[in-house]
């Protein structure tokens, strides 16, 4: 089979050309630059088919040997110019091994507003302070499952096109719309204010049970997740309309934010059964 038209095999891990997959692993130069420069790093095919069926625009490709053929239909559909490169290669620019053998640098769309968003929205998540990137991809990923029509980040949540995010979510990323909000507490007000329930999951004693609370049956849900460990801060629990929690066996007292978000949502999905 004759190699796809515009595929540009390169040797050298110094050429400019490769410069979107530099250094992956570094965490704090990535999260400064990508935003910075518009784009973000999809990795594996399913990650890439995703984000190009969500309407993001390719930068570049960069496949191993093995990936070209599989990605056959994807290099001849773009204009953007694809890296066939040596495993070893790949592991030297980006600072892994590239298991899945295939990258995509993507051009970044422009976020909506919070306001945007809450004008269509139902069930809304908002995270505070949630910086963990397999988190955030997992929250992402159970929103996208369980019917969450949009997601709120508090100013200093991290970035869910961070390559880590991207992949634990498996894209779910693209398929729920998300904004950040611009002051925090205060924008809280903005939510409450568009007719919304604010539910802060906590392990609080005084926190009421989900089934109790039973937000499926209320009109419109704002349920808000702190970060891994802290959970909610004082500020935002008190802007709180309701605290909620999930109820507990065997003397465990919380799970992990990712797994508690999910649980949650389901609780406060419209549609589901009533148990």
């Amino acid at each position: 089979m004759a190699e796809p038209k515009g595929l540009i095999t390169i040797e050298d891990p110094d050429d400019p050309r490769l410069r979107d997959y530099t250094g992956l692993t570094d965490v704090e130069l990535r999260r400064k630059r990508e935003p910075a420069e518009g784009l973000f790093i999809a990795e594996g095919e399913k990650v890439i088919r995703r984000a190009k069926q969500a309407g993001y625009e390719m930068r570049s490709m960069l496949l191993s040997a093995k990936w070209v053929d599989v990605m056959r239909d994807v290099i001849d559909e773009v204009p953007a110019p694809v890296y066939a490169v040596a495993p070893d290669l790949a592991e030297q620019v980006t600072g892994y091994h590239v298991h899945r053998g295939a990258l995509a640098s993507m051009q970044r769309k422009p976020l909506p507003t919070a306001e945007d968003l809450l004008t269509t929205a139902r069930r809304v998540v908002i995270m505070e302070s949630v910086n963990d990137h397999t988190n955030i991809g997992a929250i992402f990923r159970s929103a996208a499952a369980l019917g969450m029509d949009a997601v709120l980040l508090s100013p200093d949540c991290a970035d869910p096109l961070y390559r880590r995010s991207v992949k634990v979510s498996m894209g779910a990323v693209f398929s729920v719309p998300y904004a950040r909000l611009e002051t925090w507490p205060k924008s809280l007000m903005s939510v409450r204010e568009a007719g919304f329930s604010l539910l802060a999951l906590t392990p609080a004693e005084r926190a009421k049970s989900l089934d109790e609370v039973a937000p499926h049956r209320m009109d419109r849900v704002a349920l808000m997740l702190g970060a891994e460990g802290d959970g909610l801060t004082t500020k935002a629990l008190m802007a709180a309309d309701e605290w909620v929690r999930i109820p507990m066996a065997h003397g465990v007292d919380s799970l992990n934010v990712g797994a508690a978000a999910a649980v949650a949502f389901y609780a406060v999905a419209t549609g589901r059964p009533e148990l």
